[in-house]
């Protein structure tokens, strides 16, 4: 007779870290605007991914084994981590936080057709039930804050930060599927690729965005900043991101990822004072369902499994 946790028998590990990530990642919006106050956009991308790279550069070792076409589908999630972070980053400057909100949520609603698309797998009826819900609930998380939709060139960033993003979830799905590399060989190739670029974006086509770091002393906020993000937010993060994505289907992991905007309005309202209406976290609490409702498999909670108590 084995004794097996309640919420192990309901959630796998792969689960549990996806939520733990959308709550690290809602937490990482304040953190970041936070460290912004002290450097440019492309230089803090520089220096968090840099320092991630630097702590993870020994497991680059496993790629010595990896074919041509391995090292093209890494390098390739590379470029799409590189892709969704600028567009992200530079996208909420010309927009507004709640036009942000809501078009990133999107990618919950995109990864599906995606993943039919990409990995020719059809997602379950519970599935498109519980997307449906999660963007009922991000117009509702998202409206607290009055959208408004004179489309401009920050909404277009973020809502290709959104396909780019359920681009990104099937690509690596693909790429874990074919290749057997650790997650955290995958995760150092993409701090690397990320880092890289935006450094080199900044030196050629932006001086202005590569500027000295604040001195350790007196700044004890940013470095503080920095490496929250660095550990909480990009190394543990990607990893467990990556390692989920191996073991589980895209359109699962995009809705436990998709609870992120409810967890950085609770951490919006807790750490920074600033207002959620009740209909915001109706809307808040509706993504958080909507990613029950697609992972966790109701039937077993009611029903004993034969041979385990």
């Amino acid at each position: 007779m084995t004794i097996e946790s309640p919420v192990r028998r309901l959630l796998p590990l792969s689960d549990l870290l996806l939520f733990l990530v959308a709550m690290v990642w809602g937490s990482s919006y304040g953190v970041a605007k936070t460290a912004l106050a002290f450097c440019p956009v492309l230089t803090l991308l520089a220096l968090r991914f840099g320092i991630t790279f630097c702590l993870l550069a020994a497991n680059l070792r496993h790629l010595r084994h990896a074919n041509a076409a391995t090292l093209r589908g890494v390098l390739v999630l590379g470029l799409l981590l590189l892709s969704i972070f600028l567009a992200e980053t530079f996208g909420i400057l010309h927009t507004r936080a709640a036009n942000a909100a809501f078009l990133i949520s999107l990618c919950v609603v995109l990864t599906p057709l995606v993943e039919w698309a990409l990995l020719k797998r059809r997602p379950g009826a519970a599935e498109w039930l519980a997307v449906g819900v999660s963007f009922a609930g991000a117009w509702l998380l998202a409206g607290d804050g009055a959208l408004s939709f004179d489309f401009n060139l920050g909404d277009g960033l973020i809502l290709a930060a959104a396909v780019l993003r359920a681009l990104s979830v099937c690509v690596t799905k693909r790429v874990m599927r074919a290749a057997a590399l650790p997650a955290l060989t995958v995760t150092a190739v993409q701090a690397g690729v990320v880092a890289s670029g935006s450094a080199a974006i900044a030196l050629i086509f932006a001086p202005s965005q590569w500027q000295t770091l604040p001195a350790f002393a007196g700044h004890g906020v940013f470095w503080g900043s920095v490496l929250y993000l660095v550990f909480a937010c990009t190394l543990f993060a990607f990893f467990a991101q990556n390692y989920a994505i191996g073991r589980s289907s895209p359109t699962r992991v995009s809705l436990l990822m998709g609870s992120e905007p409810a967890f950085g309005a609770l951490f919006a309202s807790a750490w920074l004072g600033e207002h959620v209406s009740t209909a915001g976290w109706i809307g808040g609490g509706m993504i958080v369902a909507a990613s029950l409702m697609a992972t966790v498999p109701w039937r077993g909670v009611f029903v004993a499994r034969p041979g385990r108590a």
